[in-house]
């Protein structure tokens, strides 16, 4: 595997996804592309590379563009990508399996606890806001069926989302996409040098040398001084507090941004799955995750 690339072998099409839209995408020698399965940090990430490509831009987060979601128009997208003058940050949900690789692009794959992206997903997936299911459903340029709404019952949610795919190829993930086989489609090239796996945990934990590590990886020079300037900018507060100035997830979540930027916490799964849902987990771990993929995930261990 060592001497092989990453190929694009699957289309990823669905309420969310369109994998074809990275069809239009003409990379640039010095791209970042920041590829994380949902609720592993993908915002943080966005946040933390915005301010290291443009440290004197109010909000890092307005340097990010997101390819695969199926709206806005694919033409508006483009646009904003060829008009940056700037390093370009891109992000995607999507597994490495659907996405063109590109040598001379960097990649920064985030990856959290399985569980701990579970509970993050019910307080995003439960707080849609009607008008947010009209148009992510809207049959204009959907492909497949429509997002179902969202199970009143956290545990009956759990079930579906760790037994059930929502692509044929998929053993998880429903009704969104894999969130294991995500990872692991990335972890199979860990070994190339333009991709790099950032744990949610780390950055929890070290934010500043993960800020460095990042910085490095970026050949992007940062002063020691901007180092604590940056882990501030990107605390979950900060960016919550501009996110609900801004005002701009209202139509989408319940709360808006205040519930988008929700907790950032872990462990909150112990308290909410069972003994016999940690069963559901175990066995879904073991047939989409390799040994060390898991102890990655699960305990940020290389």
């Amino acid at each position: 595997m060592e001497n092989d690339l990453p190929q694009r072998t699957r289309v990823y099409q669905n309420h969310h996804l369109d994998s074809t839209r990275w069809d239009s995408f003409v990379p640039r020698d010095d791209d970042i592309v920041i590829a994380t399965p949902y609720k592993c940090g993908t915002t943080w990430m966005q946040g933390i590379v915005g301010g290291l490509i443009l440290p004197e831009q109010e909000d890092p987060l307005d340097a990010a563009v997101w390819i695969d979601i199926r709206l806005p128009p694919l033409e508006e997208i483009m646009a904003q990508l060829a008009g940056q003058t700037h390093r370009r940050s891109i992000k995607t949900h999507l597994p490495l399996d659907g996405l063109p690789y590109h040598a001379q692009v960097k990649y920064i794959v985030v990856s959290r606890d399985v569980r701990d992206v579970f509970m993050s997903l019910w307080n995003h997936y439960s707080n849609y806001t009607p008008s947010f299911y009209e148009d992510i459903n809207d049959a204009t340029s959907r492909v497949g069926p429509p997002q179902p709404i969202c199970p009143e019952e956290i545990r009956e949610f759990w079930q579906m989302w760790i037994t059930q795919g929502w692509f044929e190829w998929e053993g998880e993930g429903y009704p969104y996409w894999s969130n294991m086989r995500h990872v692991q489609t990335w972890w199979n090239f860990r070994h190339l040098p333009n991709i790099l796996f950032v744990h949610y945990n780390h950055l929890k934990i070290d934010p500043a040398n993960q800020i460095q590590r990042i910085a490095q990886y970026l050949d992007i020079p940062i002063s020691a001084e901007a180092v604590p300037e940056l882990v501030h900018a990107t605390s979950l507060n900060t960016m919550r507090e501009k996110a609900v100035a801004k005002d701009f997830l209202k139509d989408f979540f319940k709360e808006g941004a205040a519930g988008f930027f929700y907790k950032g916490t872990n462990n909150r799964w112990k308290e909410v799955l069972t003994s016999e849902d940690l069963e559901l987990y175990e066995m879904a771990a073991e047939r989409e995750l390799s040994p060390d993929c898991r102890a990655w995930l699960e305990k940020g261990i290389y």
